[in-house]
């Protein structure tokens, strides 16, 4: 069956139904309504470096049959897959880097779907094709698909590149004691008395969707946001505008975790959930007190999906302490087509020598994990191995 691909600049000139009916589950970044919102509120622009350049693939009869959000990047800013040494290679050679097509969705370091497509061989090379031919056409350095599932990786010219995330996994636990039985009797101890010390504190904590989330709770949430990137010296890229919108179009899948003390906000998380995965956003606290950024963005959010009986929870990207309280490393991917020959080689060689860094890396913080080594054994037999190399890295599907 023949395609026509075509390039939208605004996710509104698309059917919500028929977007999000491609994307086989409830992945809540890639809705039509959350890519909707940073578009409609403000949150992405040329002026951030975002360009709205969403590919979509119809059928004779015009009917959607695949889709990607992509972007035309300025910069490599919201990506957090690092490509900043390949800029600077570019640059040296005085060759441009920028603008690059990005597949992915921005500010989002989530494993998802990228490629909606159904995971149908011929509608993902399809959709490879019109990224490739677009690239070439338009003399772009390159295109990359960023957080995807291993069954969307387009093989073929393109580059497999691996990071790790910390991710906790449920293995049918009764509740939060239940999961802490699993640890060495001395790192149990610690975690018990870091939560002790929140209550100590008189610091409560509360959990609320956004199906019934107040605008205060709204508006209290985005300040906590606001305030971390404000302490940090950067941009909040998503305005208060934009977290309403995620409590009105995405209800109970957005998730906010509020702790205060007298009656007042001092810290909070906010989440978002699918039907079987909650993933940690974002934090922010008005007053420092000892264990409670773990309380908020961590143990709450084990307690939720205990209680709710959700697989994983991915609480976002970096944080080596999110080992002692039981995130175990897993791979990421991301897949970069680079159509320059010699470019491509050079990157495919440090990719080569960052994967067997990150085979190391991964080994060395196993031996930290916080689980009995019984435990520890069952958890590794579940979780997804790095490939040796890259040749070898066509991994199965998710």
């Amino acid at each position: 069956m023949d395609f026509t691909a075509r390039f939208v600049r605004r996710i509104d000139e698309v059917d919500p139904q028929a977007w999000d009916s491609l994307r086989a589950g409830d992945d809540p970044f890639t809705s039509h309504a959350f890519l909707a919102g940073l578009e409609t509120e403000g949150c992405i622009d040329p002026g951030l470096g975002w360009t709205p350049h969403h590919l979509l693939l119809e059928d004779a009869g015009g009917r959607l049959r695949a889709a990607a959000p992509a972007y035309l990047k300025t910069n490599s800013h919201g990506e957090f897959v690092f490509d900043h040494a390949w800029a600077n290679a570019y640059q040296r050679a005085g060759l441009t880097y920028y603008p690059k097509l990005l597949v992915a969705v921005p500010y989002s370091p989530v494993t998802g779907p990228r490629l909606l497509c159904g995971n149908e061989p011929t509608l993902l090379a399809a959709l490879r094709a019109a990224i490739e031919g677009f690239t070439r056409q338009h003399g772009l350095s390159g295109a990359h698909v960023n957080f995807h599932r291993a069954a969307e990786a387009p093989g073929g010219d393109w580059l497999l590149r691996h990071d790790l995330q910390f991710h906790w996994h449920n293995r049918g636990y009764r509740d939060f004691p239940d999961f802490l039985d699993g640890f060495q009797s001395k790192k149990r101890k610690n975690l018990r008395q870091e939560r002790a010390q929140v209550a100590r504190a008189g610091v409560q904590v509360r959990r609320i969707t956004g199906d019934v989330a107040s605008p205060a709770d709204i508006e209290v949430a985005h300040r906590l946001y606001c305030r971390t990137f404000e302490d940090k010296g950067n941009h909040p890229a998503l305005s208060l505008g934009f977290f309403r919108h995620l409590a009105r179009s995405l209800g109970p899948a957005l998730l906010l975790v509020l702790a205060e003390r007298g009656g007042q906000v001092i810290a909070g998380a906010l989440c978002l959930r699918s039907h079987d995965t909650l993933y940690g956003r974002y934090w922010g606290c008005f007053e420092e007190v000892p264990g409670l950024h773990f309380e908020a963005c961590y143990h709450q959010g084990i307690e939720f999906c205990i209680e709710q009986g959700l697989a994983r929870f991915e609480p976002g990207a970096q944080g080596e302490h999110k080992l002692a309280r039981g995130f175990l490393p897993v791979p990421t991917r991301s897949s970069h087509y680079l159509p320059m020959p010699a470019f491509r080689e050079a990157v495919a060689v440090a990719l080569d020598e960052e994967l067997r860094w990150l085979r190391g890396y991964r080994s060395a913080l196993l031996a930290h994990a916080p689980f009995r080594e019984e435990v520890l054994a069952g958890e590794l037999e579940q979780l997804p191995e790095l490939p040796e190399t890259l040749a070898a890295s066509r991994l199965p599907a998710d």
